[in-house]
């Protein structure tokens, strides 16, 4: 297969019908300007040829980081399948409506938490937070939840995409797609 986004998405139809738990969780590797990584879990909230999409709060330590060093790697592994993608490449904004639109479709709850909470900061006590959570549902009582200014998405442009499926006696299926200048894909077999 020449594609690697059609490769991705059969791999993650499949993972859809077999994984028990967010086939859709995927590991972000960043950065800081210095060059010190961190890695967290997120979930995939769009993908097609233009990258692979997730939403957060922008002033979070990711957030932040993508900021100073706009490159992230992200790691899909599907246990159950046996199977797992990763992907590097670099990071852009989405548009402010797009971050609008997919807003809208997060429950309500979790639109007010994400006005609510201060991702990554230091917090006093728990009920400091549950004290800013009430405060936040009675401020926007009655009416649609905005999306705060703070809170977006971020696209991954993968420049290259591996595939990587167990075999037996750790004889491993290693597929390499690399991103060519003519936006087209090079690919290869890797040694496990």
């Amino acid at each position: 297969m020449s594609d690697p986004f059609q490769l991705f998405d059969q791999w993650f139809a499949e993972a859809r019908e077999a994984e028990i738990n967010d086939p859709e969780a995927m590991a972000l590797a960043t950065a800081d300007g210095a060059g010190h990584p961190s890695v967290r879990m997120v979930l995939l909230k769009g993908h097609g040829p233009d990258g692979f999409v997730f939403y957060t709060n922008e002033q979070s330590a990711k957030g932040e980081q993508l900021a100073e060093n706009p490159h992230a790697a992200l790691l899909f592994h599907w246990k159950s399948l046996r199977r797992q993608v990763r992907i590097e490449g670099h990071v852009e904004r989405v548009s402010d409506q797009d971050a609008d639109a997919y807003f809208a479709t997060r429950s309500r709850d979790s639109q007010l938490g994400a006005w609510a909470s201060d991702q990554s900061r230091p917090l006093e006590s728990r009920e400091i937070f549950e004290s800013r959570s009430e405060e936040v549902k009675r401020r926007f009582e009655g009416q649609e939840v905005p999306r705060p200014p703070h809170w977006g998405g971020f696209r991954v442009v993968p420049l290259c995409i591996e595939f990587w499926e167990d075999r037996p006696h750790r004889l491993h299926e290693r597929t390499m797609f690399l991103a060519q200048d003519d936006a087209t894909w090079a690919s290869w077999l890797l040694y496990p």
